[in-house]
């Protein structure tokens, strides 16, 4: 039984840049591009340029908690092309991705690895982006 997805919120511009990337994905990554286009149509919109600090979006820093080894892990969300595991620079485009887009402090979420296990994780803190990253 998987648990009720909390709320979610994403900036318009976000929306929108990840619904191309989703719609773009859809054969080469169908699974991931389904279940992100899924979190996106269950979000909350922010209207034009509004931002939103307690919500994890692309170029934030966001502390997590994996609920099965209580370790705690700390990375930022960018676009694919940004994205350096070794400088835990997480893609969107990944099952954690997707996973935290949108995601606030103190709410939990169950997602589902590359080798199909299913994990809990509980988001912590989000960080504001230092910059605003821009998708190329």
């Amino acid at each position: 039984m998987t648990a009720k997805r909390p709320a979610i919120t994403v900036t318009a511009a976000d929306h929108a840049m990840l619904s191309r990337i989703a719609a773009g994905a859809a054969h080469t990554m169908p699974e991931l591009a389904a279940e992100l286009t899924h979190e996106l149509d269950r979000a909350r919109i922010l209207a034009g340029s509004k931002v939103s600090a307690e919500h994890a979006r692309i170029g934030s820093r966001i502390v997590y908690r994996d609920e099965s080894t209580k370790r705690e892990t700390t990375v930022t969300l960018v676009w694919p092309e940004h994205a350096d595991i070794e400088k835990n620079r997480i893609s969107v485009m990944t099952p954690i991705g997707v996973a935290l887009i949108g995601m606030a402090a103190e709410r939990s979420i169950d997602w589902t690895t590359r080798s199909g296990d299913v994990k809990r994780l509980t988001v912590l803190a989000v960080h504001e982006p230092a910059e605003e990253p821009a998708a190329s």
